[in-house]
């Protein structure tokens, strides 16, 4: 069986073709700045060949048909013809309280996913878009799987979903945290427990997703029961653009001394903080790391208020779960950084974690594996995460369940 991965964005579409016999990629790309001027896509195999093309795509149903050439190009395809496309894989962000698991998608699925677009404006309504233009190209027979972020997380409590304002607006507008990143805790926390020797029930891992956007989670048995993404992925702790978590009345009091709209209030808070607005330098964190090396001290202070923010947040998922057997480091900082693992780790010590400086500067750019010592009490890992896997596996068994 092959499946096609989407990841439907509203000006983006990356899509990876995997062959689930041994689950590897046969080619992966993305069709960028789809509805905009000087749209393109590229195509990736894995022996390294590439190829870039600018064509113009109005909407996701052209780009779908780019990619469907892409698969099938005389140079660098990897099918004889689409029949060989078993199932069409999905990444939804926002299943709210709808939707637990993985889903066929039908029709009622997707006004489903559609009522929830005011909790995931931009992304959801992509994903909408992404599912009926493949119905497009793909036709309707074959089978498409809706894969949700939101999933893995619906297994909180509500001690730890629910925020303390008036119960109201939780049952009028559904307001609560929802956690995102999903596919990527559950697959960490999974390869995790391989990694340790165990059997998943009866662990307790705290799963790091380090990136531009990042998150943390706490993960019981194989189960979320707390992360630090809320209502949206603006919550938790500083990112790339993003503030994470502060005092609310911060928001209240800089947009009446601003003057500013709730609109540019949000652009703040999601598009101009986080390490950008402390660094005052760039959201990319390997700016930062030049900078920072070269005295800069808002560079500096950028980092060590990260490492710190999420220290925290380990800290108190260990005293969430009354324990910890491994902490798990992954995504683009998570894996490529080691001296943020280093930053993080120095404040665990009081949890018994002992880590190796070899080890964890050696585990880079692709390598995973655990960077504590024999003598740790908790263990740490970098494990490079996969989430179109999950996305790809959730399909396949979906599918030949029909």
């Amino acid at each position: 069986m092959k499946v096609l991965v989407i990841n439907a964005g509203s000006s983006s579409l990356k899509y990876q073709l995997i062959d689930m016999r041994d689950e590897s990629v046969l080619a992966k790309g993305n069709c960028e700045r789809i509805g905009l001027e000087g749209s393109f896509i590229t195509h990736k195999l894995p022996d390294g060949r590439s190829k870039r093309m600018e064509v113009s795509m109005p909407n996701h149903t052209i780009a779908f048909l780019q990619v469907k050439n892409m698969l099938l190009d005389e140079e660098l395809g990897v099918i004889k013809n689409l029949n060989e496309v078993s199932a069409v894989g999905h990444r939804i962000v926002q299943g709210g309280s709808l939707f637990s698991k993985s889903v066929l998608i039908t029709e009622k699925v997707i006004e489903g996913i559609e009522s929830l677009i005011p909790l995931a404006p931009l992304h959801n309504k992509a994903h909408v878009q992404g599912i009926r233009a493949c119905m497009e190209v793909f036709g309707t027979e074959v089978p498409e799987v809706a894969v949700f972020d939101t999933a893995f997380h619906s297994t909180m409590p509500p001690k730890a979903y629910m925020f303390p304002i008036p119960y109201e607006y939780y049952e009028k507008y559904k307001i609560r945290r929802y956690g995102f990143h999903g596919t990527s805790h559950r697959y960490v926390s999974t390869r995790c427990a391989e990694m340790m020797g165990r059997d998943i029930v009866g662990t307790k891992i705290i799963t790091c997703h380090l990136g531009n956007g990042s998150s943390i989670a706490a993960v019981q048995d194989g189960k979320c029961v707390d992360t630090s993404m809320g209502l949206t992925p603006l919550d938790g702790f500083m990112m790339g653009t993003r503030t994470g978590s502060l005092d609310p009345s911060v928001v209240t009091f800089i947009a009446e001394k601003e003057h500013m709209t709730p609109q540019e209030m949000s652009d703040m808070l999601n598009k101009k903080s986080g390490l950008l607005g402390i660094s005052g330098i760039s959201s990319d964190d390997r700016d930062i790391v030049k900078a920072a090396s070269e005295g800069n001290k808002r560079a500096i202070l950028a980092h060590e208020m990260l490492e710190y923010e999420i220290a925290k947040f380990v800290g108190g998922y260990a005293a969430a779960m009354n324990g910890c057997d491994a902490i798990v480091f992954t995504a683009g900082l998570g894996e490529n950084q080691a001296s943020h693992r280093t930053g993080v780790c120095k404040y665990l010590t009081h949890l018994g974690l002992e880590i190796d400086e070899q080890r964890n500067a050696e585990l880079v750019h692709g390598k995973e594996g655990e960077f504590s010592t024999p003598n740790s009490k908790v263990k740490a890992y970098i494990i490079c995460t996969n989430e179109e896997l999950v996305i790809a596996r959730d399909t396949k068994d979906i599918v030949e369940s029909l």
